[in-house]
């Protein structure tokens, strides 16, 4: 089904792989009567070629990208355009479209979420921006009906930004990613590893594009195999696959912890412009004749069978039939991973929907940018006609991705059938995906085709006694399981037919109801603010050295952005720097809160000028020891804030508030054996925080500790390779190593400054 190539390979002709070994430079001349280099072949890639026709610097080692359009959704939209704002943005430089698909409901929170909509209403007024209503489109959707391009990258605020099947390079960012490009700075990455997918044979019936999505994250996530790398989607089983197909399989890539995705085009995506009337957007990619590739994925597309990610990740995969025949053991090594992720915080089994040997869900849904598209939910229409989900404790919601996608299904008639087996249809809304809508009973087992199946995306709250679990499946099995009224089933077992329905976009719903500048700013317009609606606070500049306090220890193997600061409920405060920060960490660690509030009252005296350790024993038997240390330390060059360690922290959203919250409860720091991803340490600088770095192995410190690094300014501007630190206290001087990792000139004046906003300020 998937195969992992162990070295880098050459794709000769679009369908031939070619190890790369001592014998490959021959087979390949063998084949095209030409001389071939590594080198050369690297710069055949698709990748390759978008990323340096956005490349505004001199060397394609050291990228400084532009980016031709911006997205965000109004969790993230506010605090971007206020750190924008904040550091001097008078228009947006390039088109930025603002969706309204995460707070859509106005259920916490009094009039938060509406008073975010009209502060977006009217930024994308005064700035030159679009404005896309709540329920009107999922913010990928909208994107790929009307931004898309061959050939053009897009950076988006939500991590799902991935538009690689239509041709369009995309990233998902934090915000300060979005921040820059809306200030004119540059997007500073390396160059790039660039893996190819290669696809061949075709998809057997009932198997969708979550099966193939979730049998490459399956194979290649524990490893790491694609981290931070591109994944250039290639062979002959691409043109196998339907625009929709792909597109499904697409965005899911950002579960591999890939950098952003790119895919072959062909007559199926090109009919896809013409479809949303944008025929010149199309451009046909292929790589070269001779294209090298760091390294290969192999997917027999025939061999793929109906999948299930288990909780709590998308790569605690298996197939349905395997699930099934083993499932009392499946369900207890389920049961043993959740005792990390909940951290034993709650009972919680799955045993217990065991219904005479089969497994019994109480919810299905089919939502979002993976699940809400057309061929998605036909299928499931044509699985579910003429059937009925049940009086039972089993629900299935389904959420079209768009108004355009909804009028096409109550047009074609697939929206009465959905409708008349008792699943509900909704409008177009992200919230199943993070924990805002749709949240099953206590203990309720919800499979859903979404993105996500982390701790609490269902709702839970762990801290109250309160726990659901969701597993991630395709469209297709999820409404074989509800024709089977909730028993896990695989689609495989459908024995009637799928229809083929043409699909007609309807553009006159954005032109009646989406707000587009044309990119003209309106510098009349009024901002309109929100009691909730809060500016950044101020944040100082690195001190010379740094006293840091530990108040979280986390040993999971991956701590996940969504454990960092909760989804769900809490996305309403999130135009609120300081309320949101009171719910950080709260799921994980409900000690964080107050431990960093503590300490942040000793960096506010010191700020003052006042007495900074007059309260804190603790911290003065540390301050004591690190005057042996350094005795020039003083409360004017040395700064005290809190620190957390993990293993490996930022798995998941690109969120930045994952970081901001730290920052602004007196984070200066977080301290791993390695990062997660790229945008979650990125976030870290531009919020102004020390990315250390810690060898695996024994810590030598611990929770509570304290941490002295002197001479930090110092080496971080004069790009020390190792930076000394000492764990201090009463009668304690231990001393270890940190490291921070490569950082370009930029990232350390933005560390230097105390955060972005800082570096920009005039």
């Amino acid at each position: 089904m998937i195969e992992l190539m162990e070295n880098g390979v050459y794709l000769v002709n679009g369908t031939e792989l070619i190890d790369d070994n001592a014998e490959s430079a021959a087979a390949i001349k063998a084949k095209t009567g030409r001389d071939v280099n590594r080198e050369e072949a690297a710069r055949q890639t698709i990748a390759y070629g978008i990323l340096k026709n956005h490349n505004t610097s001199d060397s394609m080692d050291k990228l400084k990208i532009k980016f031709d359009k911006l997205t965000s959704h109004d969790i993230t939209f506010v605090g971007i355009i206020q750190t924008a704002r904040a550091s001097g943005l008078t228009k947006f430089p390039v088109p930025y479209v603002l969706t309204n698909c995460h707070n859509s409901l106005c259920a916490v929170g009094g009039t938060i979420n509406e008073d975010d909509h009209m502060f977006g209403l009217t930024c994308a007024k005064k700035y030159g921006g679009v404005y896309v209503p709540p329920h009107q489109a999922v913010i990928h959707q909208y994107a790929r009906e009307m931004l898309a391009g061959g050939g053009r990258m897009i950076l988006g605020s939500d991590s799902h930004t991935r538009y690689g099947a239509l041709g369009t390079m995309a990233m998902g960012e934090g915000g300060p990613e979005l921040v820059k490009q809306l200030l004119n700075q540059t997007y500073d990455i390396n160059m790039p590893g660039v893996v190819a997918v290669y696809l061949e044979g075709e998809p057997v019936k009932g198997v969708g594009p979550q099966d193939v999505a979730l049998a490459i994250i399956g194979a290649v996530f524990k490893n790491g195999y694609v981290k931070n790398k591109v994944m250039e989607f290639v062979g002959p089983g691409v043109s196998s696959l339907s625009a929709d197909f792909r597109i499904g399989v697409d965005v899911m890539t950002t579960e591999t912890t890939c950098l952003s995705s790119i895919w072959r085009t062909d007559d199926a995506i090109k009919e896809f412009y013409q479809i949303h009337g944008r025929s010149e957007d199309y451009v046909e990619l292929n790589p070269g004749e001779t294209a090298y590739y760091d390294g290969c994925i192999k997917v027999d597309l025939g061999k793929v069978r109906p999948m299930i990610a288990m909780p709590f990740h998308p790569s605690n995969t298996y197939t349905i039939d395997e699930l099934n025949a083993n499932l009392m053991d499946i369900l207890d090594d389920c049961e043993k991973k959740a005792l990390v992720s909940l951290d034993g915080a709650v009972d919680f089994t799955l045993k217990d929907k065991v219904r005479n040997g089969k497994l019994y869900v109480e919810q299905g849904i089919i939502a979002g940018c993976a699940g809400g598209g057309f061929e998605n939910i036909c299928a499931a229409a044509d699985i579910l006609d003429n059937a009925s989900i049940g009086p039972d404790a089993f629900t299935l919601s389904v959420y079209p991705a768009s108004m355009p996608v909804y009028m096409e299904l109550v047009k074609n008639g697939c929206a009465a059938k959905l409708m008349q087996t008792g699943a509900v249809l909704k409008t177009a809304f992200c919230g199943p995906c993070f924990g805002a809508g749709d949240t099953p009973a206590n203990n309720a087992f919800s499979i859903r085709h979404s993105t996500r199946n982390f701790p609490n995306r269902e709702g839970s709250k762990l801290q109250s006694g309160q726990i659901a679990s969701v597993a991630l499946m395709d469209a297709r099995s999820i409404a074989a399981t509800a024709a089977n009224k909730g028993y896990l089933t695989p689609a495989t077992a459908f024995d009637g037919d799928f229809a083929k329905y043409k699909y007609f976009f309807d553009k006159k719903i954005y032109e009646n109801r989406v707000f587009d500048s044309k990119g003209v700013a309106d510098e009349s317009v009024e901002i309109q603010f929100g009691p909730n609606i809060k500016d950044w606070p101020a944040m100082v500049e690195l001190t010379d050295n740094l006293m840091l306090k530990v108040v979280s220890e986390i040993h999971d193997p991956v701590t996940t952005t969504d454990e960092l600061i909760p989804s769900g409920e809490t996305s309403s405060y999130r135009s609120n720097p300081l309320g949101l920060a009171e719910f950080t960490l709260s799921r994980k660690d409900p000690n964080y809160v107050r431990l960093a509030k503590e300490i942040q009252a000793a960096e506010k005296a010191r700020e003052e000028k006042a007495c900074p350790v007059r309260k804190f024993a603790e911290l003065e038997d540390a301050w004591s020891m690190m005057k042996t240390i350094t005795p020039d330390a003083d409360r004017s060059n040395t700064g005290i804030g809190s620190t957390i360690f993990a293993v490996k922290p930022g798995d998941g959203s690109a969120r930045e508030q994952a970081a901001s919250c730290q920052k602004v409860l007196g984070g200066w720091a977080n301290i791993a054996n390695e990062y997660a991803t790229k945008r979650y340490r990125s976030n870290l600088i531009n919020w102004g925080m020390l990315p250390f770095l810690i060898k695996e192995g024994e810590l030598p410190f611990k929770n509570l500790d304290y941490i002295y690094i002197p001479g930090i300014r110092k080496a971080v501007a004069d790009k020390a390779d190792a930076i000394k630190a000492y764990v201090v206290g009463k009668d304690r001087k231990t001393e270890f190593e940190l490291t921070l990792g490569e950082l370009t000139d930029e990232e350390r004046q933005i560390i230097l400054k105390g955060c972005l906003i800082n570096y920009n300020r005039v």
